[in-house]
């Protein structure tokens, strides 16, 4: 088969690599979409490799269509050859195949094209992860998902929203680019400043329950002191930079929770139980429209250096996908 590779100077080749063989509990996939997600562009620059026993080419989640099944997968699931299937991956999803454990598929949702189908796993499974495991989301609760425009805010913002939650987000740019996403308040950092406007939210009764940063940076520090009591500030990455001064006083008395959450981390027991509260909490909603993954523009494979450049440059407002076949 053939799968994206990256060459020795960071490029990027569609080229010839041995088939994949499924080991106990796998199924085999035959890839029709691939979607990107920021951690491509870290393992291509050699900063985060895949895990042990994963292939060295890229790729977070896929759809597809189920070939072929252990005994283990065909007793275990109840899944069969030629079930339609997304799934999440600790790599190898830029290829014609993929194996992967059976519990780590989901069925497409009703409703879902097989290229919204591969906008799923990942983002899907972080924003339930984000949200209900470390956030402790509920109906009432205020958000603060930072970055609007990212291709994990359009999962975000919508699933909160789909559930009853208050949501504030950030952008860097036309504040109307993401009006569709339905948060109830856009910030425009290049403008408006952060804090104080959840300072005046404080003051007003609708301080923040949960954040979900991915900037970091001073920001987070300068922004503590306005949320609410027994926050969970869940910081998923660092993009606006890696330390901050904050005040340590301000988080016992508030009993703030800094969290520090990946996916990729989780053992595949984590990630198969996040997997299966998605589909029984989430799967219906998204079947009934309220939530809809958000395809920002679809690539042939074979244009998978064109689809990162997307990315690098950050004009992306959902995600970007590779189709396969």
């Amino acid at each position: 088969m053939k799968a994206i590779l990256v060459n020795q100077d960071k490029s990027l080749r569609w080229d010839e690599v041995p088939d994949p063989v499924p080991l106990e509990d796998e199924v085999l996939i035959r890839v029709e979409y691939a979607a990107l997600n920021r951690a491509d562009l870290m393992q291509r620059e050699g900063d985060y490799p895949p895990p042990a026993g994963c292939p060295e080419w890229m790729g977070l989640e896929v759809s597809g269509e189920i070939v072929e099944m252990t005994e283990g997968a065909k007793a275990k699931s109840s899944y069969r050859i030629g079930d339609k299937v997304c799934a999440l991956l600790g790599g190898g999803g830029y290829a014609e195949f993929v194996a992967v454990r059976y519990d780590m598929c989901m069925p497409v949702p009703q409703n879902c094209t097989m290229a919204e189908a591969a906008a799923i796993p990942e983002a899907f499974a972080t924003a339930y992860l984000k949200l209900f495991v470390e956030g402790h989301a509920k109906a009432g609760d205020t958000l603060l998902m930072q970055a609007g425009a990212s291709g994990l805010a359009s999962v975000i913002i919508p699933m909160a929203k789909a559930f009853g939650l208050r949501v504030i987000t950030t952008v860097i740019r036309d504040p109307e680019s993401i009006r569709h996403l339905g948060a109830d308040l856009v910030v425009d950092t290049r403008e408006q400043n952060l804090p104080a406007i959840l300072k005046k939210e404080e003051d007003e009764g609708r301080a923040v329950d949960i954040a979900i940063d991915c900037l970091g940076g001073q920001n987070l520090g300068d922004c503590l002191p306005y949320v609410k009591y027994g926050c969970r500030w869940i910081v998923i990455a660092a993009l606006a930079g890696a330390t901050a001064t904050v005040d340590l006083k301000n988080i016992y008395k508030k009993n703030i929770r800094i969290i520090g959450s990946t996916l990729r981390s989780r053992t595949p027991e984590m990630k198969a139980g996040i997997l299966s509260g998605l589909v029984n909490e989430v799967w219906k909603k998204v079947a009934d429209g309220a939530i809809k993954p958000t395809v920002y523009k679809v690539l042939a494979i074979t244009e998978a250096e064109e689809a990162h450049d997307i990315l690098y440059r950050g004009e992306n407002i959902g995600k970007v996908i590779l189709k396969v076949r």
